[in-house]
């Protein structure tokens, strides 16, 4: 399916507020988060997209990973309930420029949590992760969801996975039947009938990268990944993302993708 169309959102003057991350590395520099989300911005461009900017939102610091608030389909969007508490508006308002691009939005509710970031569309189908932030009512509600709209679901367990606070945390679908993934054993086996690329010790985080369109966006900094995917001919982007690692964000949580 070729994209067309992107949401994203500016890093608010509370960015650095947000939600911790697990790995360390201090608190992110706003001047140089914004620096590099116009960069990723302008790379969505390049490939192809228009991309839609709403207004940082400094009541909610984490609302820059807008990935968590919605699930889009070519067929339909949903509304997330995302698992952490502080995070819950952000949905809710999303909901307006939603309604921009689409006639219907579904929505998962109580007690159902869900996060964005646990769904990865592969050809026809998804994987749900349940997570330290989507829970089983979130999954199932979701399942439901997209299974109105045609499509098949796969639930994946991923809490045993301690390093991964998302699914897509872990891993990210290429295409052509290919899938980078972190060397995890649960996922390995959840994706057992496709192509698997693991990714090398010291790079996990590239794991979290993006297919879109013709190009592949990962992760500056993963000379290993980069070769791997150069090697394949796919065409990639290297961003720098060391401000977004910082509050455990990735390439995927920073768009919308449609």
């Amino acid at each position: 399916m070729r994209l067309t169309r992107a949401i994203v959102r500016s890093p608010a003057s509370t960015f650095a507020s947000g939600i911790a991350s697990a790995v360390g590395g201090g608190f992110p520099d706003v001047g140089v988060a914004r620096a590099q989300h116009e960069r990723y911005c302008e790379a969505l461009q390049q490939c192809g997209l228009e991309v839609t900017m709403l207004a940082g939102d400094d009541l909610h610091p984490d609302s820059t990973f807008v990935e968590d608030t919605a699930v889009l389909t070519a067929r339909g969007a949903i509304l997330t309930r995302p698992g952490a508490l502080s995070r819950l508006a952000e949905a809710s308002a999303m909901l307006a420029p939603l309604h921009g691009f689409f006639s219907a939005v579904s929505r998962i509710q109580a007690p159902g949590t869900l996060d964005g970031g646990d769904v990865c569309e592969a050809d026809a189908g998804f994987l749900i992760g349940v997570s330290a932030r989507t829970n089983e009512e979130g999954a199932r509600q979701l399942a439901g969801y997209l299974s109105q709209l045609g499509y098949t679901s796969t639930i994946v367990d991923i809490r045993g996975c301690h390093r991964l606070l998302h699914l897509k945390t872990g891993l990210s679908y290429l295409g052509e039947g290919a899938f980078i993934i972190a060397a995890e054993s649960l996922l390995a086996r959840a994706l057992s009938r496709y192509e698997l690329l693991t990714i090398a010790p010291g790079e996990e985080y590239a794991a979290n990268c993006l297919r879109v369109n013709e190009y592949v966006l990962i992760a500056a900094g993963y000379p290993q990944l980069l070769a791997t995917l150069t090697a394949r001919g796919n065409q990639v982007i290297a961003l720098e993302m060391s401000e977004f690692r910082k509050m455990d964000g990735g390439l995927s949580c920073l768009s919308l993708r449609f």
